[in-house]
């Protein structure tokens, strides 16, 4: 039984992850100063082989501290989050996210050399993509294309030098893990004094499906999306991108490797919101919508290629989206409930 370090535990991809390390029968610590929703309750609070440290990723000395008795660690932490998120921390995103990484490559390097961590397993973003013009996106097209246009997505590539550079100069082992459009439970309104728009309802600022779902449940009628929705997604379960994390984190054959984590199944923004409509309001209600104008960085399409993932790692993401929206539709339909979101 490994012990793992995972940084962000408590955040949207990372309870998934917590969740698949404790099935597969791994010792967790985790890690989080709680900086984006508040406390959040999660189903593994009190299980015997979980610990959560309440502390910021930027302290060297904490970070240090706690990798010392670990085998793994999964750098998750970050400030993250949808499209208006983009923008409206632009810069918090690439300055907070850069000394998260600094601070927890130094660790892990200290860890690494006392002889205990065996790797790191980097949590990267679908946005190292944004600036390509030709899909599938494959593993090394980051580096071909030109440099991501938002901060998020510049920092995320960012994050996967600091990986190659400490394998490069220390020879700390790591797996880099893009994660594509993850859909699941968990997600609030994130805290922060600014608030979107859209039509008369407030962004949760975190995604697109919770914050369609919250529109529909709200009662918007015609219900407004961002661009004219022909953006292309890859939506991509949350518990499936935990076994693709936990399975690149243990596999042998990852070791300094990269992967694509997503559904290859394509699904545009107008497609999701149809669904999404009749999912709640029944399948012959009329569907309205009406196109607000699109974020800067709403990029046109993310196509991943799989390939890598499935004959490497041996996986696979099998949830499919009506699967995953009948799990976080009653999930967002008692957060509104209960004014989480």
């Amino acid at each position: 039984m490994s012990r793992v370090l995972v940084s962000g535990s408590a955040g949207f991809i990372g309870g998934y992850v917590v969740e698949e390390l404790l099935r597969r029968g791994h010792e967790v610590v985790g890690v989080d100063n709680h900086s984006k929703y508040g406390r959040v309750a999660k189903s593994y609070d009190d299980h015997p082989r979980y610990r959560l440290v309440e502390g910021d990723c930027r302290d060297a000395g904490l970070m240090t501290e706690l990798l010392a008795g670990c085998d793994h660690f999964i750098a998750g932490a970050a400030m993250i989050g949808g499209i208006a998120y983009f923008h409206t921390y632009a810069y918090d995103l690439l300055a907070t996210n850069e000394r998260i990484i600094s601070s927890s490559c130094d660790a892990a390097i200290a860890a690494h050399r006392e002889g205990r961590l065996q790797k790191v397993t980097y949590m990267s973003s679908s946005m190292v993509f944004e600036s390509t013009t030709t899909w599938p996106s494959t593993e090394g097209e980051e580096r071909r294309v030109p440099p991501p246009r938002s901060s998020y997505g510049f920092q995320k590539l960012a994050v996967e030098y600091f990986a190659r550079a400490a394998w490069d100069q220390f020879q700390l082992p790591y797996t880099i893990v893009r994660p594509f459009n993850c859909v699941g439970v968990g997600e609030a309104r994130a805290l922060g004094e600014v608030e979107v728009l859209s039509g008369n309802v407030k962004l949760a600022m975190s995604h697109v499906v919770p914050d369609l779902v919250q529109k529909v449940l709200k009662g918007q009628d015609p219900l407004h999306i961002l661009g004219d929705g022909g953006q292309v997604r890859h939506y991509t379960y949350g518990g499936d991108l935990a076994r693709g994390v936990v399975t690149a984190m243990e596999h042998p054959a990852a070791r300094n490797e990269d992967f694509n984590l997503s559904t290859a199944t394509s699904t545009t923004v107008l497609e999701l919101a149809e669904t999404i409509w009749r999912k709640i309001k029944g399948p012959d209600a009329p569907f309205h919508y009406v196109c607000d104008p699109a974020f800067e960085h709403d990029v046109r399409r993310r196509t991943p290629s799989t390939d890598k993932a499935r004959t490497v790692l041996g996986f696979e993401a099998t949830i499919t989206l009506d699967e995953m929206l009948d799990e976080v539709i009653p999930w967002v339909e008692q957060a509104v409930a209960e004014g989480r979101i």
